[in-house]
């Protein structure tokens, strides 16, 4: 049992900590508590020595570190994947310390975190933002709850509590989506931007597979198969720049059935392309990067592709003109110098090797937002601005260099505002939903675990699989017949081809 004990003016409590060792009952910030009376200082004692019996004992001097000091010391014995292990560093450094640093842990109340939100929320933060940062400030003061710390956790949200009225309005935004055409058109457009085909071939798989953007930079060459491909690692790029090969997201390993023209779209992509191993993994990668690797050979203004665009020919035929002029009909010759001199075509310099990787910045803003949207994003001294074409072939031909706008005829429509390249995630997810795949495959092909009992007692058949490929093969057929509604063509040269062959099947 505690016991009371007097001193100069007032009584304090005492009781048992461990054998030949005793504690004094303190407030919450450390301080010895002046009982009254003998009583009050006795019940007080007693309380305390059956929390120690009991396992909950805390000591308030415990919980006056700062938590600036118990944050770094949280983070140093998180054992995470080094993506979630930099999230949660960005959240900490950026978000939690400058309000919370000099606070120490005991002294951090619920109205304290409810002022932090709504500060970020006044600062312009998304809400899906702000609710990452809460949640990692929630497994801080947890565990430090578990620690003894602090007697409760303000960073938990009760049930049923708070202000009902504009909830939605926290909510984040809807994700957006876009259809097969949507799909077909915005990879169109991004080849166009970058020069070659592979983002096309790129844009298209993700689409139709629903495979996240790390899985795409990583697919490696001996993951694909005939009639699938193989997720087993991605490409994490971390905030140092490097590219991490690491296990897919929640170790979400899976195969992915492909029809039978995505299969031949994606194996003559990597024989046209004959990838080499990378310096950097040694790994061999479907897709690389798109400009030089070190940006020495990296020419501004336009590329030789997009003048054999503009003049309807192969890259060869127009190689030729400036190189062997005499070996191309003088007809053949002109055509390309036009085409030329409208798209400010200056002759000469190596094209460069392609990096051995996509960048998630240069390819999500400078190709795949542009694409979607039809503007470049800002970036000083150029505000945003639409991507400069020459109308001529359909759907236009990107002019790059000086006085571009100058040269311009026109520009992209939207087609999806707001899409980012995970949207082509939750796009696959929306067609397999329109094609009603049932559930349990839907969950496979996304990488997705669904724990409940229902679960449990369905399972993949043959015939679901092909429900689902002859599903997208029919998505995929209709997207190529609106797009050859539109123009028979295109300066992309595969979607050239299967534009060509569509045409054949259907007699046409």
């Amino acid at each position: 049992m505690g016991f009371p004990e007097k001193r100069d003016g007032y009584w304090r409590g005492r009781y048992k900590l461990a054998p030949g060792k005793y504690g004094t009952v303190k407030d919450a910030a450390g301080g010895t508590i002046r009982f009254r009376t003998k009583r009050e200082a006795q019940q007080a004692a007693d309380a305390e020595e059956a929390k120690v019996r009991a396992g909950s004992h805390r000591n308030p001097a415990d919980g006056r570190i700062l938590f600036s000091d118990y944050a770094n010391r949280w983070y140093a014995a998180q054992d995470l994947a080094p993506s979630t292990m930099q999230i949660y560093r960005h959240h900490i450094e950026e978000h939690l310390l400058p309000k919370f640093q000099d606070m120490a842990m005991a002294d951090i109340l619920k109205a304290d975190v409810t002022a932090w939100e709504k500060q970020q929320r006044a600062a312009g933060y998304a809400e899906s933002s702000i609710s990452g940062r809460r949640k990692v400030l929630h497994l801080i003061l947890a565990d430090a709850v578990e620690e003894k710390l602090r007697e409760s956790n303000p960073a938990a949200r009760r049930r049923g509590r708070g202000k009902r009225v504009g909830r939605s309005q926290r909510r984040g935004p809807e994700k957006a989506v876009t259809t097969a055409f949507g799909v077909l058109l915005i990879a169109e457009r991004a080849a166009l931007l970058s020069g070659r085909d592979d983002e096309f071939v790129a844009v298209v798989l993700m689409g139709f597979t629903g495979m996240r953007w790390g899985e795409v930079v990583g697919l490696e060459v001996g993951y694909v198969r005939p009639a699938a491909v193989r997720v087993e690692w991605q490409l994490y790029e971390l905030d140092n720049g490097k590219l991490l090969r690491c296990p897919p997201k929640d170790e979400s390993r899976r195969t992915i059935d492909l029809p039978d023209w995505l299969a031949a779209l994606l194996t003559d992509h990597i024989r046209r392309t004959e990838p080499a191993a990378c310096a950097c993994h040694g790994q061999t990668y479907a897709f690389r990067g798109n400009g030089s690797a070190n940006g020495a050979a990296r020419r501004a203004g336009p590329k030789l592709v997009d003048v054999a665009r503009r003049a309807g020919l192969s890259t060869g035929t127009v190689s030729a003109v400036f190189n062997h002029p005499g070996s191309v009909p003088e007809a053949t010759r002109v055509r390309v110098e036009l085409a030329a001199g409208e798209l400010g075509y200056v002759p000469g310099g190596a094209p460069g090797q392609p990096a051995p990787h996509w960048r998630r910045n240069g390819f999500a803003t400078w190709l795949f937002q542009p694409a979607v949207t039809g503007w470049y994003p800002a970036k000083a001294p150029q505000p945003a601005r639409p991507v400069p074409l020459l109308a001529v072939p359909w759907p236009g031909i990107p002019v790059r260099g000086r006085n571009a706008a100058g040269r311009a005829e026109a520009c992209w429509a939207p087609i999806a505002p707001g899409l980012t390249p995970h949207g082509l995630r939750h796009t696959q997810k929306t067609l397999m939903d329109g094609l009603g795949i049932p559930a349990k495959l839907a969950d496979e092909r996304m990488g997705h675990e669904d724990g409940s009992v229902q679960a449990r007692y369905s399972h993949v058949t043959a015939d679901m699989r092909a429900q689902l490929l002859d599903g997208l093969t029919g998505l995929w057929h209709t997207a190529l017949d609106a797009r050859r509604a539109l123009s028979p063509h295109s300066p992309v040269a595969v979607l050239d081809r299967l534009l060509r062959e569509r045409a054949r099947k259907v007699g046409e």
